[in-house]
């Protein structure tokens, strides 16, 4: 019985530095941030509370509606997109059907080594009245007048936006596929050929319940990653033209530091909390009806 208490004292012990860390650098903002949200400021100063107002004023805003859009949009090609991408990319290197799979891997990798600002100025680039895209479409059309306006219509505006992490973060989801499609054992990929199972049942049957721990948790990184995508949108059009490519984190970042307000701009991150955990929330829900049907 002593022992127990004993080792009970000894796991709160080693459990306590990283539990007031957590306090300090999570709980502690999020509390702040909510009390701070039904709070009014003009010139670094507290005019008092306002209650509702500001969520009232975000949610009614022509401008934070749009941010709202472009993040679902972010968010569904993060998880639609990158995650299955990574996926088939991993599967197709693990089971070698592609020559120079190792140098391929390095090259599939690269973009996620590369900072998100360097990534923004390169497609910047790309995507500029001189750059190769630019070229290349004036090249195979004849049209040597011709400028990309992708960037003038609040419809496609978020499209180059879109392709550039789709290219950027895939990668990331494919190592941590190869990773885990690693632990599974050759012998079971064998024995699934030599009872006459296609690939596509060997990944229905092998490689997605094997994974799908896996991919609950790259859904959880795409989710709560798309809801604060801030670098590389403000490195490569700063939410312009028009906010037609802002986000939620820029509309946040211009009321907070631009205006000053910081009652509003707590009720803006309120806002991305409740949706990174109501999401989240709701792939888990999803996730464990998944496991009880088939794993």
């Amino acid at each position: 019985m002593i022992e127990n208490k004993d080792k009970k004292r000894n796991y709160y012990i080693l459990l306590l530095p990283a539990l007031l860390i957590y306090l300090g650098i999570i709980v502690f903002p999020v509390l702040m941030s909510f009390g701070l949200s039904f709070t009014k400021w003009r010139h670094f100063q507290m005019k008092g509370f306002v209650g509702l107002q500001n969520y009232i004023g975000i949610l009614t805003d022509p401008v934070f509606r749009q941010c709202l859009v472009n993040n679902i949009w972010i968010t569904l090609i993060s998880v639609f997109g990158q995650i299955p991408l990574g996926l088939i990319l991993a599967y197709l290197l693990y089971r070698k059907w592609v020559k120079h799979h190792d140098f391929f891997q390095i090259m599939i990798f690269l973009p996620i080594t590369i900072s998100s600002v360097v990534v923004a100025l390169l497609w910047n680039r790309v995507f500029s009245p001189v750059g190769i895209f630019t070229t290349f479409i004036r090249d195979i059309t004849h049209n040597p007048d011709y400028v990309v306006k992708t960037f003038e219509n609040p419809r496609t505006a978020i499209i180059p936006i879109l392709f550039v992490l789709l290219w950027q973060y895939t990668s990331l989801y494919m190592v941590i596929f190869i990773a885990n499609l690693q632990r599974i054992p050759g012998a079971v990929f064998d024995a699934a050929m030599i009872d006459g199972a296609g690939e596509g049942t060997i990944i229905k049957h092998i490689v997605l319940p094997e994974l799908s721990a896996v991919i609950f948790t790259c859904s959880v990184l795409a989710i709560s990653g798309s809801l604060k995508s801030f670098d590389l949108i403000f490195a490569m059009t700063g939410g312009g033209p028009v906010h037609y490519t802002s986000v939620m984190a820029i509309y946040l970042y211009e009321q907070t530091f631009t205006f000053n307000n910081y009652g509003y701009g707590s009720a803006v991150s309120m806002i991305i909390v409740l949706l990174s955990v109501g999401l989240i929330t709701l792939v888990q829900t999803l996730f464990s009806k998944y496991q009880e049907k088939y794993v």
